[in-house]
């Protein structure tokens, strides 16, 4: 049997949830997405100042790793949790350059880019809709569907990047003040969620949104000196933990899908 047939069969009889290609919001892909966002934050710091490649030459090397990632990504037919949360690190260290290089290379002020990312991450919710009928995670099995995703995901973290950088330095808060301020946005969103069982959809990408800036602050409050408000650990300590933090969970999570895939295999 090819493997299209087998594919199309296992839809229809396991549903398009079971099929989809992005994982389960379970609390591990959250530990891991506040951690890939954080990695976002330092490493892109890491790269630009402390191997002076600078913003430019970082972006075009991150934005080349990213792009062969997402290939990989739409190639593959069902969810992989290392090509996955690769392509979600790159996309987080891609969405902070994008960010940094609007403010820092062309002077364009943090309340501009915030507003222009948001713009953008609500046009493209509203074109997904239009498109497909729904925002749901669990139904992302086509590759127009993951086109959707994936560009929201980039918005996201353009939109948290900047966001996260205008109220703990434009509005002068600190970072540990922002990280506590997004920590509790996101109490809320899921407090009003689990309460009203209901908007399952909205909470989500609200989350997931607000998760980036969280990260952002959280990764600024790690890395930079005391002098400017951070504990002064420095963003190649602060990248070490958390990327390997991020692998040792990729790995857990791929060890614990291969006993489900066997499974399903078996039963196709």
């Amino acid at each position: 049997m090819s493997m299209t047939t087998s594919t199309a069969e296992t839809v229809a009889t396991r549903g398009p949830s079971s099929m989809s290609k992005v994982p389960e919001p379970t609390l591990v892909f959250w530990i891991i997405k506040i951690l890939a966002t954080t990695v976002g934050e330092t490493f892109a710091d890491f790269l630009a100042t402390n191997l002076n490649l600078g913003l430019t030459n970082t972006t075009y090397v991150m934005g080349a790793l990213l792009a062969i990632a997402l290939v990989v990504q739409f190639r593959s037919v069902r969810h992989a949790p290392s090509i996955y949360w690769l392509a979600v690190v790159l996309i987080s260290v891609v969405g902070t350059l994008i960010t940094d290089n609007l403010t820092d290379n062309f002077g364009v002020s943090l309340e501009t880019t915030t507003i222009v990312f948001a713009a953008a991450l609500l046009a493209t919710f509203i074109a997904w809709y239009a498109s497909e009928k729904t925002l749901s995670i669990h139904t992302i099995t086509s590759t127009r569907r993951e086109a959707f995703y994936w560009l929201t995901i980039l918005f996201t973290f353009a939109l948290g990047t900047a966001a996260g950088d205008l109220i703990a330095e434009g509005l002068n808060l600190g970072y540990w003040v922002s990280a506590l301020i997004f920590a509790g946005a996101i109490a809320l969103v899921a407090g009003s969620h689990i309460i009203a069982r209901r908007g399952a959809v909205f909470a989500f990408w609200i989350a997931y949104i607000l998760t980036r800036p969280l990260g952002a602050s959280l990764g600024d409050y790690l890395s930079q000196p005391r002098h400017d408000g951070g504990l002064g650990i420095g963003t190649v300590g602060t990248s070490a933990v958390f990327l390997t933090a991020i692998l040792a969970l990729v790995v857990y999570l791929t060890v614990q899908k291969r006993p489900a895939s066997a499974e399903a295999a078996s039963g196709e």
